[in-house]
C-alpha cells in the first residue's frame, strides 16, 4: 500500500485554521516570504530573474539592463507566445481554478509562471543540506537517475504530464535526447515561458537539440493526444496538485497513450518519509496553505490505482530524503 492513514489530528486542526480566511491568507503570505527569503539567501536571483522574463522586450533592444520601471513591464512578445502555445475555448476543470502556491490565480497568470524556475530551487534547496539552490537540479537528476537504471531500454517516444515551465520536459531532453517529447498541462501561461525558455537556451549558445519539444496545452486527464503511441508517460511532481479522481483519471490516460509493454513513472513527495513526517506544524500548515490537496495526495493508494488502471505493480524507490519514484509497466 502506497497511501498514508486518513488526515491526523495535527492535519484535521491546520484544516480547522485554513478554513479561517484571515488566516489563510496571513499563512499564504507567509509561505511566500519564506520563499522569496530562502531564495535570495542561497543566491538564487528571485526578483532579478522575473525582471528579465517580465521585460524580456529590453534585452532584445539593447544590452544595457532595464530600468526599475521597465523591468516591472509586461512585454508585449509574452502575449503572442500565449496565443502560440494556447488551446482556444479549453475548459478548465474545477479543482484547476483554485489558489496555488500562495497565488490568488492559482496557475493561470504570468506571476506564478515566471516564479516557477525560482520556487522551485528555493523549496528544494534543502533537500540535501550541501545541496543549496543546485537541490532542484538533484532532484530530477535522481529522477532520471531511477529511470536509466529501471527502463528497459531508452524511450523514443515521451509524454511529460504537467509539464509546467519545461523544467522536467528539459531533463528529459539531456537524458534521453534522441526522444520524441510532449510536455502537457493545463497553464497556458506556463507554457508560454517553457517555449520562450528553449529560444532563450539556443540565444545563450546552448546547441539546438536534435528534436524540439512539442508542448501541448490541454488537461493531463484528457490529453486528446494518439492512443498507444508512447514508450513513457511521466508526471513529475504534481500529483500532490490533485484531488484523487483527477490523479486516478490521469493514470488512466497515461494508461490510453502507452503502447503495451510501455511504462507510466511517478516522482512526488514521499508521505511516509521521516522529512515530512516530521514537519513542524508552523511549517506543515504554510505547506498546506499553497497545496490544496495534500490531504487527497497523502491518502491516495498509487498501487491500487496502477492496479485499476491496467498496469503492473510499481516498483517504488526513494530518490532523496522526502521523494518517491513508482514505475509501472503497461499490461
Amino acid at each position: 500500500m502506497t497511501a498514508t492513514p486518513a488526515p491526523n489530528l495535527l492535519s484535521s486542526v491546520v484544516n480547522q485554521v485554513l478554513a479561517i480566511k484571515p488566516l489563510w491568507n496571513f499563512a499564504k503570505g507567509r509561505a511566500r516570504h519564506m520563499m522569496v527569503t530562502r531564495a535570495e539567501a542561497i543566491g538564487v536571483p528571485w526578483r532579478e530573474r522575473v525582471q528579465a522574463l517580465r521585460s524580456r522586450h529590453i534585452a532584445s533592444k539593447t544590452d544595457a539592463a532595464p530600468s526599475a520601471a521597465e523591468a516591472e513591464e509586461l512585454s508585449p512578445l509574452w502575449q503572442a507566445e500565449l496565443d502560440s502555445v494556447q488551446t482556444p475555448h479549453l475548459v478548465y476543470p474545477d479543482y484547476y481554478t483554485t489558489s496555488f502556491h500562495a497565488y490568488d490565480e492559482g496557475n493561470l497568470g504570468w506571476q506564478p509562471a515566471m516564479e516557477v524556475e525560482v520556487a522551485a530551487q528555493a523549496v528544494h534547496a534543502k533537500i540535501w543540506p550541501e545541496a543549496g539552490a543546485a537541490g532542484d537540479d538533484r532532484l530530477r537528476q535522481s529522477y532520471h537517475d531511477v529511470l536509466t537504471a529501471q527502463l528497459p531500454q531508452a524511450p523514443a517516444a515521451i509524454v511529460d504530464i504537467g509539464c509546467g515551465i519545461g523544467m522536467s520536459t528539459e531533463a528529459f531532453q539531456r537524458t534521453f535526447p534522441q526522444a520524441r517529447l510532449t510536455g502537457v498541462d493545463l497553464s497556458p501561461y506556463f507554457l508560454a515561458v517553457a517555449q520562450y525558455r528553449q529560444q532563450e537556451r539556443c540565444e545563450n549558445g546552448e546547441p539546438a537539440p536534435a528534436t524540439p519539444i512539442t508542448w501541448h496545452h490541454a488537461a493531463g486527464e484528457a490529453t486528446g493526444l494518439p492512443i498507444a503511441s508512447y514508450d513513457l508517460v511521466s508526471a513529475c511532481l504534481i500529483f500532490h496538485e490533485l484531488p484523487q479522481s483527477a490523479a486516478k483519471a490521469i493514470i488512466q490516460e497515461a494508461r490510453r497513450l502507452l503502447r503495451p509493454g510501455g511504462h507510466l513513472a511517478i516522482m512526488d513527495m514521499n508521505p511516509r518519509s521521516e522529512a515530512i513526517q516530521k514537519l513542524p506544524p508552523f511549517v506543515f500548515t504554510l505547506l498546506k496553505s499553497t497545496e490544496p490537496y495534500l490531504d487527497d495526495y497523502f491518502t491516495l493508494d498509487l498501487e491500487a490505482a496502477f492496479a485499476a488502471a491496467g498496469f503492473e505493480r510499481p516498483i517504488v524507490t526513494f530518490n532523496s530524503p522526502r521523494h518517491r519514484t513508482l514505475i509501472a509497466r503497461a499490461v
